[in-house]
């Protein structure tokens, strides 16, 4: 024989587990994961920084140009500083690669700067203001442009570019050394 069974509303204490439940997965839904974002991989707050990139790729954006190079075809990440014709000091990211391409990046400074009590250096940055300003004027950024005395400073398979600090050369060498050394792809942008 079938017992109809008297049916018994407990109220919201019937909906309290599944409601819980459904609320607890909604809420893990909008707080994001923290293991998919590393400090490192946040992007930049201004137009210089390092931040991550594509996978398996370093790449560099300056006013100069753009190069993107797999990790693994990286052989050597290199920097140094040199005197060039007596009269500028150069300060040189060197990333070589296997196959044809070597990227060379470097900041130069009159050989002045380096002299402590040099009077020359007020005159020199005076100068360096007057070429901003006349770049401004004409539209061109010769200021930034790479610097060769052909057939001295060119060299078949070097990719040149050129910063404007010393700080954007550190920060760039520290993100391509980086890259290189965890593997994982970062993008650098800079002046």
């Amino acid at each position: 024989m079938l017992v109809k069974r008297k049916s018994v509303c407990h109220g919201l204490r019937m909906f309290k587990k599944p409601l819980f439940i459904l609320l607890a997965g909604l809420l893990a839904c909008t707080i994001p994961v923290s293991a998919q974002n590393t400090p490192g991989d946040a992007e930049p707050t201004n137009k210089t920084g390092d931040s991550a990139g594509p996978s398996r790729f370093w790449q560099s954006s300056l006013s100069g140009g753009h190069f993107m190079v797999a990790l693994d075809r990286i052989a050597s990440v290199s920097r140094h500083k040199y005197v060039l014709d007596g009269s500028l000091i150069i300060d040189e990211v060197t990333v070589d690669t296997v196959g044809q391409a070597l990227a060379r990046f470097y900041y130069i400074t009159p050989i002045t700067d380096a002299a402590p009590g040099n009077s020359v250096a007020g005159i020199v940055d005076r100068g360096r203001e007057l070429v901003d300003k006349a770049a401004d004027r004409v539209g061109t950024d010769v200021q930034d442009m790479v610097v060769k005395k052909y057939p001295l400073t060119s060299h078949a398979k070097s990719i040149e570019y050129r910063v404007l600090s010393a700080a954007t050369l550190s920060a760039l060498y520290d993100s391509v050394r980086s890259s290189w050394e965890t593997g994982r792809g970062r993008k650098f942008t800079g002046k």
